[in-house]
């Protein structure tokens, strides 16, 4: 499976950003995937997640209620809304595959991992 991230960037405080993550290789429809986030000189940190139909979601505490997670398995993508970032959302971040019946909220749980799209939240 490879993961192509897109979405990133610069914004202000109290914006939107929407991140895209484009699987490619096994079958979409089996695998649950995952955003992740790495601050520098932290750990990486659990985001988001969500099962292989859609039926089940994930969220770290910090952003529920701002974060959105998606999937459209017609177009092998997974998505992550992001409002009203905060400084702190500032990262890289990751998007992440696991293969069924795997699916939770830490590092070991994934087995495909994409390069990592930066985002920066301006105070």
């Amino acid at each position: 499976v490879q993961l192509v991230e897109s979405g990133g960037g610069l914004v202000q405080a109290g914006g939107s950003l929407r991140l895209s993550c484009a699987a490619s290789g096994r079958a979409f429809r089996s695998i649950a995937m995952g955003w992740f986030r790495q601050a520098p000189g932290k750990e990486r940190e659990f985001v988001s997640a969500i099962n292989w139909n859609g039926g089940n979601t994930l969220y770290v505490d910090s952003v529920k209620g701002r974060f959105t997670i998606s999937r459209d398995n017609a177009k092998n993508a997974v998505y992550l809304q992001m409002n009203t970032l905060k400084p702190e959302d500032t990262a890289v971040y990751y998007c992440a595959a696991a293969m069924f019946p795997r699916f939770g909220d830490t590092p070991s749980d994934y087995n495909y991992w994409g390069q990592g799209t930066q985002v920066t939240v301006s105070s």
